[in-house]
């Protein structure tokens, strides 16, 4: 029996607003809204300032003496190269490598670390560590207890300063600051490439702080537009550029791996894989017609119809006006950065070129 979606603290405040809906990991959320649309909301974020509610992101807390470190021989990334009051991405890794989530690691202290994986994800990560934790180590589930706002774009910090935030810290790092009676830990990150800062607060007082950033003129962004920004950045996605089948490695995010690490989880399989090499790689695409390549597409040899890859995202550019995409291409096909392939668009080629991302400049720092 299939479960009803579930509502973030602000659903009628999107309603209001005229927000479309649609399902992301179990929860029913913005996907674009009235009188703006993927491209204005999109282009707010490119230049100026735009609102996510991305409060479908789980959240997950570990706690206990010794948690940081206990967490540290979980995920795939090394905590202990960061101190208290930074953030760090990381991976929860299955046994064969796969990629079980992605997610962001707060350091809040040695005995204390706030997790937020992607919603679907949430309860297996969870329980995954809960597995594993030794006694005097708890992981809790808090994923309703708050809501997060990620607040994005060249105009983001002075937003933020105009409601008496901190904006002045370094990229991923955070503060726990009061705003209005209630702690809010601002974290300098997001995921559309520009400077910005992701929210986490209460959720029975998110609308306080929604309402504030509204009034002070950022514009409501649906998750549409944060999927075409994501895009534009090459940053992966989990279930389409991560997942159970696709490493780390044949993803380019060995950079989120502690390798020198003595134990995380699916640390044999990746060293193996690292040494003997990816059997695919993921690569940009960028349209050179007016093809917009879109998830599953084949993607073939120059000349003939061989299979070699698969795109894995795809989208039309609203910065760039062309389509782009990510796709996995058989390391065996010998294609490299600036090669020419194409795309099986229904039964018609599409002629797309090999690039690494980012296909625009990014501005998080």
């Amino acid at each position: 029996m299939t479960q009803p979606l579930r509502h973030p603290a602000l659903y009628h405040r999107h309603a209001a607003l005229g927000a479309k809906f649609a399902a992301f990991g179990g929860w029913e959320m913005p996907l674009e809204y009235a009188g703006g649309g993927v491209l204005k909301e999109h282009a707010a974020v490119r230049e100026d300032v735009g609102v996510f509610d991305v409060s479908h992101l789980g959240k997950a807390r570990v706690r206990g003496r010794g948690a940081a470190a206990f967490v540290n021989r979980c995920l795939s990334n090394d905590l202990d190269r960061i101190a208290a009051g930074q953030a760090q991405y990381t991976l929860c890794l299955d046994d064969a490598g796969g990629v079980v989530d992605d997610l962001i690691a707060y350091r809040f202290g040695d005995d204390d670390v706030f997790l937020i994986p992607n919603a679907a994800n949430t309860a297996e990560v969870v329980r995954r560590l809960t597995a594993a934790a030794p006694n005097g180590i708890s992981v809790v589930d808090q994923h309703e207890l708050f809501a997060v706002l990620a607040v994005q774009g060249p105009r983001s910090a002075e937003l933020l300063a105009s409601l008496g935030l901190p904006t002045d810290h370094d990229y991923m790092s955070f503060t726990v600051s009061a705003y209005r009676g209630t702690d809010v830990v601002v974290c300098r990150t997001g995921y559309t490439g520009e400077h910005g800062y992701e929210l986490v607060v209460p959720s029975h007082d998110a609308h306080t702080l929604w309402d504030a950033l509204v009034e002070g003129g950022v514009r409501p962004c649906g998750l549409a537009a944060r999927d075409t920004l994501r895009t534009e950045m090459g940053y992966p996605l989990h279930g389409q550029d991560l997942s159970l089948d696709i490493t780390p490695v044949q993803a380019r995010a060995g950079w989120a791996v502690g390798w020198s690490k003595p134990a995380f989880w699916g640390r044999e399989a990746l060293l193996a894989e690292k040494a003997e090499g990816p059997r695919r790689l993921l690569w940009g695409i960028e349209a050179m017609d007016r093809g917009i390549p879109r998830a599953h597409m084949r993607v073939l040899a120059a000349s003939g119809d061989d299979t070699i890859g698969e795109v894995t995202s795809g989208t039309f550019s609203p910065t760039r006006k062309v389509g782009i995409g990510l796709a996995l291409i058989d390391t065996a096909s010998g294609v490299t950065e600036g090669d020419e392939v194409a795309l099986d668009v229904r039964g018609r080629r599409s002629q797309v070129r090999v690039v690494k991302p980012p296909f625009v400049k990014s501005s998080v720092r």
